[in-house]
């Protein structure tokens, strides 16, 4: 993999590696491989991956959450969606090393179809590091930085924001506006990023570096591109900087995007 995480061929190179995981974060994933094992092992899970900092060897101990993407062999029930929540809460209590869990449940064919070729498809080809089961990568084709690409995986903030404003109008408590200002910060800089990727011609999931790039090209807005990926990874619980996020730098993006890449493919 060279310096914009592409491999020889020009394609994007797989971010992660469970080899990648430092020591501190080991008990935690093979924790998370027992429970998923035995909570949906059998006729439920086809196959489990990692994502994020952990499998990127980039975790910081104590800050840095841990983040799965399971793929049933059948849509997900809420049945499904329970039994991950309790081993969310589970690993989050039992390992301080970790700063909260999220457990992505999709079905399998979803994943393959064409409709998610180039956001499911690209998320589990290129972001996620097999855990358990037969690796869906193997059935995806190699992807590289283009506009399409930018488009279906992040050409739907339009879409999103007026969903996370109504969230922060009802937050009601610190704990709860800092987990949402860290899901939108993350969600503005990957935005940033990728609304830039094809110009820069590779990819990166690392956020600062990520703010730095998009800097390149909009230096009139790099410092509120800053803020959020500060905040995707230490996320304050102060209304202004959610405020400037989901009010300004969002609405901005979303035109931009649109205007750039045109808008994601909708989904039914």
């Amino acid at each position: 993999m060279d310096e914009r995480g592409l491999d020889v061929d020009g394609t994007i190179a797989r971010e992660g590696a469970l080899d990648r995981v430092a020591a501190a974060f080991v008990p935690v994933v093979d924790a998370a491989r027992a429970r998923i094992t035995e909570t949906f092992g059998g006729t439920r899970l086809h196959s489990a991956y990692l994502y994020g900092s952990v499998p990127r060897g980039t975790a910081v101990p104590g800050v840095s959450d841990l983040d799965l993407q399971l793929a049933l062999h059948g849509e997900p029930t809420e049945a499904d969606r329970t039994d991950a929540r309790i081993i969310e809460d589970e690993l989050d209590r039992a390992f301080p090393q970790i700063d909260g869990v999220g457990i992505l449940l999709t079905g399998a064919r979803v994943l393959l179809s064409d409709a998610e070729r180039h956001d499911g498809g690209f998320f589990i080809a290129c972001l996620c590091t097999p855990l358990l089961g037969p690796d869906l990568a193997d059935q995806l084709p190699r992807y590289r930085p283009t506009t399409l690409l930018a488009r279906e995986t992040n050409g739907d903030l339009a879409r999103v924001l007026p969903l996370r404003r109504a969230q922060a109008a009802e937050a009601t408590t610190d704990a709860e506006r800092r987990a949402l200002c860290r899901l939108v910060g993350r969600r503005i800089v990957r935005t940033g990023f990728t609304l830039i990727m094809p110009r820069w011609g590779g990819w990166t999931s690392d956020l600062d570096q990520s703010a730095g790039l998009f800097g390149r090209y909009y230096p009139e807005r790099v410092e509120q591109m800053r803020v959020a990926a500060s905040v995707g990874r230490a996320p304050s619980a102060d209304p202004a900087v959610l405020g400037m996020l989901l009010n300004d730098l969002g609405p901005w993006l979303a035109a931009e995007y649109t205007a750039v890449h045109g808008e994601k493919t909708p989904r039914s």
